[in-house]
């Protein structure tokens, strides 16, 4: 009787660690898929971005980050200055 009491007590924690392990298992999949589910539109929208700019553009944009610390010495503020002094109805729009 006790010799049956234990092997039961015994297959309880068995049970119970597997039952454990059973949740984590099929819980990891699921977060697993919804990262990459956000990693594949991501990349999806980033092809869509870059089929939809132009060759001048794209050009452009890969220089400034080629050249980005040229760039940070730049002082925006005196450009943009300079370029809505140039025109009466650009004044209104900075």
């Amino acid at each position: 009787m006790l010799w049956r009491f234990l092997s039961l007590l015994e297959i309880l924690t068995v049970f119970q660690i597997f039952l454990i392990a059973y949740r984590i298992l099929f819980t990891v999949p699921m977060t697993v898929a919804s990262a990459e589910r956000s990693f594949s539109k991501l990349k999806l929208l980033k092809n869509y971005l870059r089929s939809t700019m132009s060759q001048e553009r794209l050009n452009g944009l890969a220089t400034l980050c080629i050249e980005k610390d040229k760039l940070d010495e730049i002082n925006v503020d005196a450009i943009i200055d300079d370029f809505a002094s140039r025109s009466v109805r650009r004044i209104s729009k900075f």
